[in-house]
């Protein structure tokens, strides 16, 4: 657990920022920074801190940031603030509500706190990614503080069953990537390449080795930038991710790259399905945003780490 003072006011501060930002331009900027660090990690032989202290740190870490953005955007819905059903997009802090902001900072003081309890849980604190999973879990407490729906909403359209849980024009995610096989194929084609830059960078630059599988995630995120400007980018850091995690943990099983790109390639596109269907089960079931790439992330992470240590 932490017990320096000034990281849970660092804490305080990135939530804040975040809130600032607005939750979706906050994550962008990990991205961003991100590029940066693996940059400095391959110019300085594997120096991970500036990633470790602003990309995944106080400053633009998803878990504090990210989360303290989406927790002050589900506070400003609440409070009649913030009209748009589910946004994170804007920046908070053009609502000129100073009590709007100080919630994102204590809903980034919050992800500190989750993150450290998850990391000394025995197993899972060790084999999943942990900004991934306090993200879903300070969003679903968002939702329950601050939301009208429940964590699993009714259908705007009054449909039960399994036609519940199908997107409409109201009610949706990424409404031009939503399909199944549009999902699977985008998964499978940003996997592919991920994976293949996780192994051949890693191989040029092995004292880098442990930051490169995040350059693919970074490119993802920092792309949203457009995204959140209105440029139909598609949104992939959980495929990203999850190829690369698992083209470098399987190439050490395997010892054989083509085998390590493949088999990171069809995690991506299984991540991008899982992503989807976390779409559809609550975050369009609901009136807050809790993330489907976060919620694809933490459990894919689960899986790749578990079948790595069966195999190895």
């Amino acid at each position: 657990m932490t017990t320096d003072i000034l990281m849970y006011l660092a804490a305080f501060g990135g939530g804040f920022l975040g809130a600032t930002f607005g939750a979706l331009f906050a994550f962008s900027f990990v991205g961003i920074t991100l590029i940066v660090g693996i940059a400095v990690a391959i110019a300085t032989g594997g120096d991970a801190s500036w990633i470790n202290l602003v990309s995944f740190g106080p400053f633009f870490g998803p878990h504090i940031s990210f989360a303290g953005g989406v927790g002050a955007a589900a506070y400003a819905h609440r409070r009649g603030y913030l009209t748009g059903l589910r946004d994170i997009a804007t920046p908070l802090v053009s609502l000129a509500k100073p009590d709007v902001l100080i919630v994102g900072g204590l809903f980034g003081v919050g992800g500190l706190v989750v993150s450290d309890i998850v990391s000394i849980i025995p197993w899972l604190g060790t084999h999943t990614d942990l900004p991934g999973i306090t993200v879903i879990i300070s969003g679903i407490a968002a939702r329950l503080i601050f939301g009208k729906t429940g964590i699993i909403g009714p259908n705007s359209e009054g449909l039960t069953g399994k036609a519940r849980f199908t997107p409409n024009d109201t009610d949706c995610w990424v409404r031009y990537q939503e399909g199944w096989g549009n999902v699977a194929v985008l998964g499978l084609g940003t996997g592919l390449l991920s994976a293949w830059a996780t192994i051949a960078l890693s191989e040029a630059f092995p004292d880098a080795a442990a930051s490169i599988p995040l350059l693919g995630f970074g490119i993802s995120a920092a792309s949203l930038m457009f995204l959140t400007l209105g440029a139909g980018i598609p949104v992939t850091h959980h495929m990203t991710l999850i190829a690369a995690i698992s083209a470098s943990n399987f190439l050490a099983i395997t010892g054989n790259p083509v085998a390590a790109v493949l088999i990171g390639c069809l995690f991506g596109g299984i991540s991008a399905l899982v992503g989807e269907g976390f779409s559809r089960l609550w975050q369009i079931r609901g009136d807050t945003h809790i993330d489907p790439p976060a919620s694809a992330i933490w459990p894919m992470t689960c899986v790749v780490l578990g079948l790595t240590q069966i195999f190895a």
